[in-house]
């Protein structure tokens, strides 16, 4: 079995290195070159839609807002790998792999929004609000079903069936090692109760549909997110002295001249880059399932707002578990993974921050198998899965579940990365001819900005796209809907623009600002 998880991890190291780490950078410099660098100069724009409100659906309840969008994202993005991640790039790549996981996560962010900008022009009405991702741009943008077909069956394999699994073997391994510190019982019988207790949490959400993870997660990842910068910021704040000296490590690590001979410079840049990209999940192609479910009046709101969430995850919470990690000046001998940041955290402040990461730990693995399973719910819908498929399927994810919290997971994790990248390189392959359309509607959305109007959209702007379900029908739209599209004010009268006759006008200003 070593032997096997040794080979598998062989190929897919040469698998990520030289064909989807590179194939992301280089598209996402050029989404950033083309796009005017959106991931930072509407930054401040995206605090500002996260916070529009959803519409109605039609069985008459609110629609999911573009918030609680951004926290099933979160709640996928956000788990485990900003502690055990973060910390593994430390112990191999040294501080520098830091900074690199920052610049990983500002260069990316960009894909981020490309994906989830179309996920949202692609999507689908549902009964209770909408759903979509990159099987449906696969679909409906470029017409290649297989394409759609290939990426939802690996996103449902790899996320809520394996990395649900590692998810709660995360939770019953926290817990275990809990409960050896107070003198409690271990062993396998004990991972057998929390698996079931987490499968019963796990049980309550799925089965209650969209709305409910949405709300659950709408909690979750505020709390835990909370919980976590409380823990960081209590621990800068009783070692500010040394605060200077991190911060200088992280940068000396990643530039300095001792670090590039002895070759600490390219694992540095290689962990960072890699673990950023695997917490953040920008350009992977998994985002976009819960960007599309928001409710928002222009594509470009929620490209936006799920390009702030790969901060979120990367310079927000892996940042704070940097710092705890760093600032007593760790000795990584003997110690990997989780136990690094325990044994930081001790150092810091004391027994108890032990059993406080424990708890935090449980709430970001546990929202991750919520995420994970809505991503997988959402491809099976895309693959016609009939009702009771999905209850099958819900029941599948529970044993999962349960079977994670008590089994080692060495070699599963492995085959995970290797379906993860194979998901990636069909994604990313898929944004380089459709990127395009995320950029003329950032241009569109940019027009809008500049001249003070909230940003909407309607197909009567674009009437060259196809297949396109949720943004108005070109030739029968009603004029309100054309006054929509075109950002005109509550009362205005309808009068033709210029931009009615530039569809593509996409590539002038690249998109807004004012």
């Amino acid at each position: 079995m070593n032997a096997l998880n040794d080979a598998i991890t062989a190929v897919n190291d040469v698998f990520w290195s030289w064909l989807v780490i590179p194939l992301l950078i280089v598209l996402a410099v050029y989404f950033t070159l083309r796009s005017g660098f959106v991931q930072l100069r509407l930054l401040p724009e995206m605090f500002r839609v996260i916070r529009s409100s959803p519409g109605v659906a039609p069985d008459g309840k609110p629609e999911i807002s573009s918030f609680q969008a951004f926290a099933i994202s979160a709640a996928s993005r956000v788990g485990t790998g900003n502690i055990v991640g973060v910390a593994t790039a430390i112990v191999l790549g040294g501080p520098g792999a830091v900074f690199w996981m920052w610049l990983m996560a500002t260069v990316v962010g960009s894909a981020a929004f490309v994906e989830s900008t179309l996920a949202q022009l692609y999507k689908v009405r549902t009964g209770t609000g909408f759903r979509g991702g990159p099987a449906y741009y696969m679909q409906h943008g470029l017409g290649q079903r297989w394409m759609g077909v290939l990426f939802a069956v690996v996103i449902t394999i790899t996320f809520p069936l394996v990395f649900n699994s590692v998810q709660a073997n995360s939770i019953s391994g926290s817990v275990a090692a809990t409960v050896a510190e107070l003198g409690g019982p271990g062993g396998w019988l004990l991972n057998a109760v929390v698996g079931l207790l987490l499968v019963g949490l796990v049980a309550l959400v799925v089965f209650g549909g969209v709305r409910r993870i949405a709300h659950w997660t709408e909690a979750l990842v505020p709390t835990m997110a909370l919980l976590y910068l409380l823990l960081g910021l209590v621990v800068v704040l009783l070692n500010l002295e040394e605060l200077p000296r991190v911060i200088s490590d992280i940068f000396v690590s990643a530039f300095g001249a001792r670090e590039f001979v002895a070759g600490g410079v390219g694992a540095a840049i290689v962990q960072g880059m890699r673990r950023g990209m695997f917490s953040n999940e920008a350009g992977l192609g998994s985002a976009p399932n819960a960007g599309a479910t928001a409710s928002v009046s222009h594509p470009v709101k929620q490209g936006l707002v799920q390009c702030l969430g790969v901060y979120f995850d990367t310079l927000l919470i892996c940042s704070v578990t940097a710092f705890i990690i760093l600032v007593p000046e760790p000795e990584y001998g003997g110690v990997g993974g989780v136990q690094v940041t325990q044994v930081a955290l001790a150092s810091s402040l004391g027994g108890w921050a032990v059993h406080a990461l424990t708890v935090i730990l449980f709430l970001l693995a546990f929202s991750s198998v919520l995420g994970n399973y809505y991503y997988g719910e959402t491809n099976l819908r895309f693959l016609d899965a009939e009702p009771h498929h999905l209850t099958y399927f819900r029941a599948l994810v529970l044993v999962a579940v349960f079977a994670g919290s008590v089994a080692p997971l060495t070699l599963v994790w492995t085959l995970a990365d290797v379906f993860m990248g194979v998901m990636a390189v069909v994604n990313l392959v898929a944004l380089i001819p459709l990127s395009e359309i995320a950029f003329r509607l950032l241009a569109d959305y940019g027009r809008q900005y500049r001249n003070g109007l909230d940003p909407q959209f309607t197909l009567a702007k674009m009437p060259d796209l196809r297949n396109v379900e949720c943004w108005g029908d070109p030739e029968g739209a009603l004029p309100e809907d054309i006054a929509r599209g075109h950002g005109v004010r509550l009362g205005d009268p309808v009068v033709p623009t210029d931009d009615q006759d530039r569809p593509d006008d996409g590539g002038e200003d690249g998109g807004a600002g004012r």
